[in-house]
């Protein structure tokens, strides 16, 4: 079992809803493949990650911007939404508005908490933080209701950087104190005699898109930096000529400190009375990232104690914080308020940046940005698309192939390719299969975000394999198998030689095909909707079923014929445009050669 192997377990079953699903069957069970298609128009399904929701007919998305963003963002969200900018909310007006709204916007002054996925009731789809971090939105009650939260963490990322330098040269030179010394009409030299940066330790803690600039940058001005991020590749640090070391080796050889790192409860606080105690004497603090990670009072008294010799801060704990703030108010700290990202371009960028992702968002695009759901490349992205929406429709084919009243319990899906195992990530995979197995069943909506917390919460195990190829490793993936065990089928012949529900699939010129159900090998393409019969192999069976689907006016998109030998049993799987009535399904099952069959919606 590879190492991504999903495990999500509870005791329940997932009941079967046989009014839920569009099948009709008839019973009585079964392996080469002969194909008679006709093509399509049609292109294949689109991959649907999140779905917003209309009001009406034709009726827009609401997206609610909370927090000032720049012309161009706004411009673009009018092209495809309305847009309701409404700035300020209390917490109980944004509650009252939220359930109204497809997305939310915000920047880092709203909390986006419980409470507001509650009020939504269901409707909110897509939270877009403009900037970075992500610490104002309750991400695991975002995934549970469902909803993808993107960020914006690029367009920023110079102009954060480029404030944290300003900050660390202007603290050392004693800028904003001489500026509002000569204003005041004084004209005192010697008082702010600085310190150079050239030359000395700069400890970078947390080395993403911003530190990795500030150390750049840095290293231009001739310091020695050193890093301290557990998840940083020691690789792209030495590009740059930097040296990854220990928290501990950062606190203690560092002349000055700049932090970069999240706001998460391991790092609240990271910076206190301990942690200063283990710090050079005379030691610079400059903080651009996050304000919690700083104990204020830790630092107020390194500072009163000679520890740290000043401090410039752009964050705090509290925005904005107290007037009488003893930090904000002491003399060897420099502050700003909150301008990491307050530069022209950067506003502008960030807002077109967030834009694009909630608008992406909203019509279904998969978005390389979301902080709640698996995060893959835009490339992986790209070359993976056609694999996502074969595994829905394998998952959708599947469940359907169940007999009402079962319980989909226990879910093996096995990944045959040539790539090496740590060059495939199927999480995305498997999502997409969680949610065409539960959304047919169930009236619970399912994406990216939620499928294996709702998976966990229905008691649905789901396990994967991976099947190693020889030959070329250019398509990510050859086939994918999706069974169902422990479970009855009301179409016998979709049962493996094990006894599970069992379908396989793989892509052909960039759309999903079907390749076997149970033993029985087949072509279909997964468009429409599909019949399968299991027959006795004899001739003019294509054409009688085929007549009566004409005389129905159903149109055939393609067939495939897989059977054991001839003139023994095989299984017709026919592709249609159109949904056959009750009378034209009943028709093909009465033919005598047919043993049983279903029909099945995608």
């Amino acid at each position: 079992m590879s190492a991504a192997a999903a495990a999500v377990t509870s005791s329940a079953k997932l009941a079967v809803n046989p009014h839920k699903i569009s099948s009709l069957s008839s019973r009585s069970p079964l392996p080469s493949a002969i194909s008679i298609r006709s093509k399509r128009d049609t292109p294949p399904k689109r991959l649907i990650l999140v779905t917003c929701t209309a009001t009406g007919d034709g009726a827009k998305p609401t997206v609610l911007v909370a927090e000032k963003l720049g012309e161009a963002g706004v411009q673009l969200l009018e092209k495809f939404a309305n847009v309701d900018c409404s700035y300020n909310l209390t917490p109980e007006e944004l509650n009252t508005k939220i359930s109204l709204c497809d997305a939310l916007i915000v920047r880092s002054a709203t909390n986006v908490g419980r409470d507001v996925f509650e009020s939504s009731r269901g409707r909110l789809k897509v939270v877009g933080r403009a900037g970075v971090g992500i610490d104002n939105v309750d991400l695991s009650a975002a995934t549970e209701f469902g909803c993808l939260v993107v960020n914006a963490p690029t367009a920023n990322t110079i102009a954060a950087a480029e404030h944290g330098i300003a900050l660390m040269a202007a603290m050392v030179r004693n800028v904003s104190q001489a500026d509002a010394s000569v204003k005041s009409g004084e004209w005192k030299r010697n008082k702010y005699v600085g310190v150079s940066l050239v030359g000395k330790t700069l400890a970078v803690m947390g080395f993403g898109k911003v530190g990795s600039e500030v150390a750049r940058r840095a290293k231009g001005l001739g310091m020695r930096v050193i890093a301290h991020d557990p998840y940083a590749p020691a690789d792209r640090a030495h590009a740059i000529g930097v040296d990854l070391v220990s928290f501990d080796e950062a606190l203690s050889t560092a002349d000055f400190i700049s932090l970069h790192m999240p706001l998460t409860p391991a790092t609240s606080k990271m910076l206190n009375d301990e942690t200063f105690a283990k710090m050079k004497k005379g030691v610079r603090i400059v903080n651009v990232a996050r304000g919690g990670v700083i104990d204020e009072d830790a630092l107020v008294r390194a500072l009163d104690g000679g520890i740290v010799a000043q401090a410039a801060l752009d964050v705090f704990t509290k925005e904005p914080p107290a007037k009488d703030s003893k930090l904000v108010q002491h003399e060897r700290v420099t502050v700003t308020p909150h301008l990491g990202a307050s530069t022209m371009e950067a506003q502008e960028g960030v807002a077109i940046e967030i834009a694009e992702a909630v608008v992406g968002a909203l019509n279904g695009e998969l978005a390389s940005t979301a902080v709640n759901a698996p995060m893959v490349s835009a490339e992986v992205l790209a070359e993976l698309k056609p694999y996502v929406v074969l595994a829905e429709q394998l998952g959708r084919l599947a469940v359907q192939l169940v007999a009402g009243g079962s319980g989909v319990k226990n879910v093996k899906v096995t990944y045959a390719s040539a790539r090496a195992t740590d060059d495939l990530d199927t999480r995305l995979l498997r999502a997409m299969i969680t949610k065409g197995i539960i959304e047919p069943i169930s009236d619970v909506y399912v994406n990216l975000v939620n499928a294996d917390y709702t998976a966990k919460q229905r008691g649905m195990r789901i396990s994967e394999e991976r099947g190693v190829l020889d030959g070329s490793p250019e398509s990510p993936l050859e086939t994918i198998t999706v069974q169902l065990g422990n479970v009855e089928s009301k179409f016998a012949s979709a049962l493996s030689e094990s006894g599970e529900v069992k379908v396989e699939g793989r892509v052909k010129d960039g759309v999903p095909h079907l390749t076997k159900v149970g033993s029985f090998e087949v072509d279909v393409s997964l468009e429409g909707s599909i019949i399968l019969c299991r027959q006795v192999d004899q001739p003019g069976m294509i054409g009688t079923v085929g007549r009566i689907l004409g005389e129905s006016n159903v149109n055939v998109s393609f067939m495939s014929v897989g059977r054991i030998a001839p003139r023994k049993q095989a299984v017709m799987a026919i592709g249609v445009d159109d949904m056959p009535s009750k009378e034209t399904l009943k028709k093909i099952g009465e033919i005598p050669a047919v043993e049983e069959f279903v029909f099945l919606k995608l």
